[in-house]
């Protein structure tokens, strides 16, 4: 085993500080924290630069604290992986990583920290998950870039009974078992994989989940926020961002089951119109059926990418919201959005590094960034979800 004593430095991307080895090369070291003096394994080498994980820390940060987590670490699961960071300091740090990127890929300086979601607190917050079932016929967390399983369920982010007990007959090694805890309390366990189709191990294909007055009843499979508050949060920060103004149009590009759509169609009234596009079909589905008392609001099956051209050849939109999967927008999305001339855009983005190239390409179209916040939806672990507000 390859074992280096560092000296943490600045936090990067992805939950790693970057230090420097004794001839000048630079390691990307996990479970360490800025200033930290820690005895690192090296995991991976890379030509000129390595990677690699924290065992024993030699010169702690005043920021470190016992894991939150029981299973994570560096021989543990890859769930949670900055649990052993007091929750204000990871924030601060979060805002630090955030600004980094928006500064070197997307040419934007900011400053800040990422502000928590709600009320739930660091531990507890999670209400979906999805496992792999192991050669055992367990169901476990994946450890870190490895097909290694973690078949202790005692993960922080969840809360108490959401993962005890699991039913597992039926299921097959390599299944995904996707267990989510709806807003009615109902528990759905639901096993996919292969050629099969999915099967109900507990409660219910769909559950129920709802923002405000709202329901809406949605596949366990399909995408909605993992933490308890997010939708809630966000769609109320669309709402206040987007000014909708009655009779207006807009775009809610990505959609899924139309969150935000809702929230865009209450400001423009029935005489205004809002388009939900996603190549999600239950998504779309799920979405016709809560919003089917607004027929303002129509579904679009489709990538963005191919049903923006025939959305601009109507009125353009007087605000677009985009919430792209980790891999961002993009250049060919946004130039659309742009050379529609959509005045005002509210762009989310869930990876740190994906989101600034996309806020650069913006500014490049001559918008301009109104506000910018940043949300630790994923206590203990380095992920974020950064929304931003661009005007032209």
């Amino acid at each position: 085993m390859n074992l280096l004593t560092l000296t943490a430095g600045a936090p990067a991307n992805g939950g790693s500080c970057v230090a420097r080895g004794d001839d000048g090369r630079v390691v990307f070291v996990r479970y360490a924290l800025p200033g930290e003096t820690v005895r690192a394994r090296v995991t991976d080498q890379r030509g000129s630069y390595w990677h690699g994980a924290a065992v024993e820390i030699l010169e702690p940060s005043p920021d470190r604290i016992a894991s939150l987590c029981p299973i994570a670490g560096a021989d543990g699961a890859g769930c949670c992986d900055l649990a052993f960071v007091e929750p204000a300091a990871l924030r601060t740090l979060k805002g630090e990583v955030v600004a980094n990127q928006l500064q070197r890929l997307g040419g934007f300086a900011w400053s800040g920290a990422a502000e928590p979601v709600g009320t739930a607190g660091a531990t507890g917050y999670r209400t979906r998950v999805r496992l792999e079932v192991g050669p055992d016929g367990r169901p476990g967390f994946h450890r870190y870039h490895s097909a290694e399983l973690v078949t202790d369920l005692r993960c922080a982010q969840l809360p108490a009974g959401l993962a005890c007990e699991l039913p597992v007959d039926g299921v097959r090694v390599g299944d995904q078992l996707h267990v989510v805890l709806d807003d009615d309390g109902v528990r759905h366990v639901v096993a996919s994989g292969g050629h099969r189709r999915p099967r109900v191990l507990e409660g219910d294909y769909a559950g129920t989940q709802r923002v405000g007055a709202r329901r809406w009843t949605l596949p366990v499979t399909a995408f909605w926020q993992a933490h308890r508050d997010a939708a809630r949060v966000y769609s109320e920060l669309v709402t206040d961002w987007a000014a909708i103004e009655p009779g207006a149009t807009a775009w809610d590009l990505y959609g899924g089951a139309g969150l935000f759509a809702a929230a865009l169609a209450e400001g423009a009234g029935p005489t205004g119109q809002v388009v939900s596009v996603d190549t999600s079909r239950a998504g779309a589905k799920a979405g016709r059926a809560a919003l089917a008392d607004l027929p303002q609001v129509s579904f679009v099956t489709d990538s963005v990418r191919k049903a923006l051209p025939s959305l601009t050849r109507g009125a353009t939109a007087d605000v677009a919201v985009l919430d792209p999967p980790r891999a961002g927008a993009g250049r060919e999305i946004v130039d659309l959005v742009a050379a529609a001339g959509v005045p005002r855009v509210i762009h989310i983005g869930c990876e740190a590094a994906s989101f600034a190239r996309d806020i650069g390409l913006y500014l490049r179209h001559g918008y301009t960034v109104e506000q910018l916040r940043v949300f630790d939806a994923f206590p203990l672990t380095h992920h974020v979800e950064c929304v931003a507000l661009l005007t032209r």
